[in-house]
């Protein structure tokens, strides 16, 4: 006779949801330092949500950085999970049972999920990028989405419909995609990968053997340069959109900016050498640039709550 085990009570399932949001925040923590730090600057109620969307983010990403012995079936495994646990509307799996609580609290649309799953599927395959325009359309599911998907956790200004900040979002997830790329040439090519423009590549003579080889030259640092000032453009674009945010995320969304900003800056400052050495922004720094936001996004919460006293933040999950 088989025993067929119960369904978890609602306190169990409230148990364990807030396990997952602790889980997903402690993957956070470890992983994204900067990102991290930039979320305390949140209100409570929508801190998990951003944990739990960059730990999937992070869990699918590791699946394909760091693969097993059949990393095309794992993320199969896990892509095809996911999807069916959001429709079921409950995981086992601590991250996915985070990010499905999350995309049904704030009615993501799972078209987002499903384009960044096939980006991350197409990381097994795809080794380069011709041009500009290739690595947008990689970008769309691999950083656009994120935007995306953050954008209704964050929320808009009174008045603002989210399809106006949408755009803003799309060019700040892309700039900090781009950020990454730029501060991981090395590691991504010991990987196989290169998400530099293959063309911009060509027309300053810089190979993908001479990256393998790590040969820091001057034609390297040209074409670092004319990334970073395209990444910077991307940058400025995004800029319009934390405005259009509601009040008490912004600071958040400032300090992110900051941070991920001050990376190209410590890029610059090594004079392009990242094929030898990983840039990063100092401890000291990123203190100083969640101290210099932290009385901001205070007193954006107290204008808040004294324009509507209902809306104090819940500190649960």
């Amino acid at each position: 006779m088989t025993l067929v085990e119960p369904p978890p009570t609602r306190e169990q399932q409230q148990a364990q949801l807030t396990a997952a949001y602790r889980h997903c925040a402690a993957i956070a923590a470890e992983h994204g330092k900067s990102y991290h730090l930039a979320t305390r600057l949140l209100t409570a109620d929508r801190r998990p949500a951003v944990h739990a969307l960059y730990a999937a983010a992070r869990v699918a990403d590791d699946l394909v950085d760091h693969p097993g012995a059949d990393p095309e079936a794992d993320l199969g495994d896990w892509s095809r999970s996911v999807l069916a646990e959001l429709e079921a509307g409950w995981s086992t799996d601590p991250v996915r049972l985070a990010l499905v609580h999350t995309y049904r609290r704030y009615a993501i649309g799972v078209e987002h999920l499903v384009d960044f799953l096939a980006a991350m599927t197409s990381d097994l395959t795809v080794t380069g990028y011709a041009d500009m325009d290739a690595l947008d359309r990689y970008m769309w599911g691999s950083a656009s989405v994120i935007g995306l998907q953050v954008l209704p956790v964050l929320g808009t200004a009174p008045g603002v419909l989210r399809e106006e900040a949408a755009p803003h979002a799309v060019a700040l997830g892309e700039a900090f995609q781009l950020t990454n790329f730029l501060r991981d040439v090395a590691e991504d090519v010991d990987r196989g990968r290169v998400y530099l423009p293959a063309d911009l590549m060509a027309a300053h003579g810089v190979t993908r053997e001479q990256l393998a080889e790590k040969r820091h030259d001057a034609a390297f640092a040209a074409l670092m340069r004319e990334m970073v000032a395209i990444v910077r453009r991307r940058y400025d674009d995004a800029a319009p959109g934390t405005p259009l945010l509601a009040p008490e995320s912004r600071d958040c969304v400032r300090a992110a900016t900051a941070l991920y900003g001050g990376i190209l800056t410590e890029i610059e400052r090594a004079d392009y050498r990242v094929l030898d050495r990983r840039v990063r922004v100092s401890r000291p720094r990123r203190l100083a640039v969640f101290a210099r936001r932290l009385t901001a996004a205070q007193l954006a919460r107290v204008r808040v709550t004294m324009a509507n006293p209902k809306s104090r933040s819940s500190t649960g999950a």
